[in-house]
């Protein structure tokens, strides 16, 4: 179909144009991505940024780490519950990152322009229902990882007996 077709294709340009940007800055995928959920959500705590992109938590933890290093997020103390550490953003993300998505800003900006509000509502619509169906994917695989598989029924009789 060629819908299925063109999603495809969409989806294969944004993961090629996310690893340019993120080679370009040292960054992996995962990390750029990570900086993206913290732009669109604001901070976060590793727990949540673990919730949102399905990663292990000791995974989030070295993610953060890197992010911080290279003095793109900071931690620090939630305002509203000084328990909490989340994570934010810091100026030099915007400037470092922002600069390299401005054309295509800009061109997909123009380019909404010539749909109506009906429109870019069915395709805003179309987007979100199909990145929840991707995250719902994604759950189920990193489910199925995690559980060993069906033909594994333990250890085998010899093993089971004792010394």
């Amino acid at each position: 179909m060629a819908l299925l077709d063109a999603g495809r294709d969409y989806s294969t340009a944004a993961i090629m144009l996310h690893g340019a940007v993120a080679d370009r800055l040292g960054l992996g995928v995962t990390d750029l991505k990570a900086l993206d959920l913290l732009q669109r959500l604001g901070s976060l705590t590793a727990g949540e940024v673990a919730a949102h992109t399905g990663l292990a938590t000791a995974s989030v933890t070295s993610l953060i780490d890197r992010l911080e290093k290279k003095r793109l997020v900071r931690r620090a103390r939630d305002r509203r519950d000084r328990r909490r550490v989340v994570v934010c953003l810091t100026p030099k993300m915007e400037e470092t990152i922002a600069p390299l998505f401005a054309s295509l800003s800009e061109r997909m900006l123009s380019r909404f322009r010539a749909y109506s509000a009906e429109q870019l509502a069915m395709i805003a619509e179309f987007l979100t229902s199909g990145a929840r169906d991707m995250r719902e994917e994604t759950s189920t695989l990193a489910d199925r990882k995690q559980r060993p598989p069906r033909h594994s029924r333990g250890p085998r009789r010899a093993e089971r007996r004792g010394p």
